[in-house]
């Protein structure tokens, strides 16, 4: 009578869904980048507020269903940080510095953005990433995918 487990199905594997808190290795030119994706509008709106453990190639990117004009400020943000504006070729357009706690807009120049990367203050410059260095596009969809989003659903490049 103890059979149990004879013929017993194994479980199926189940899919974990990564978070915004997760971390994906995506490429900004020849640099690799652990990126957090902050793709729903909660987690755009915190962004990176009130953190102080960004390690030196760890960063937030920031994706846009269409293409716009940016803005970004820090409020409550201790850490000082260069956010990087990308075009949808994800291709690199733009590069400010941003200071702890400023309440001013970071506007962008450019109104035909898609994605904002947000490192370490001059992380860009020490990594030699300027613009016209290029996002891989393709590890940023599987990263998407990753997180149960449909890259197609917000239209990008691949």
């Amino acid at each position: 009578m103890l059979a149990a487990g004879c013929g017993a199905k194994a479980p199926e594997p189940v899919a974990v869904v990564r978070t915004v808190a997760d971390y994906f290795p995506i490429k900004v030119g020849d640099q690799m980048v652990r990126m957090q994706l902050a793709v729903l509008p909660q987690e755009q709106e915190r962004g990176l507020m009130e953190r102080r453990d960004l390690a030196p190639d760890q960063g937030m990117i920031f994706v846009y269903r269409s293409p716009q004009q940016m803005t970004f400020w820090m409020h409550n943000t201790p850490t000082a940080l260069d956010i990087g504006y990308f075009n949808a070729a994800g291709e690199l357009v733009e590069i400010y510095p941003m200071l702890p706690y400023d309440e001013k807009t970071i506007a962008s120049r450019s109104r035909d953005l898609k994605f904002a990367l947000e490192m370490n203050l001059n992380w860009y410059r020490d990594h030699g990433v300027k613009p016209g260095a290029k996002l891989d596009l393709k590890a940023l969809a599987e990263a998407l995918k990753q997180r149960d989003i449909d890259p197609k659903k917000l239209r990008l490049e691949e």
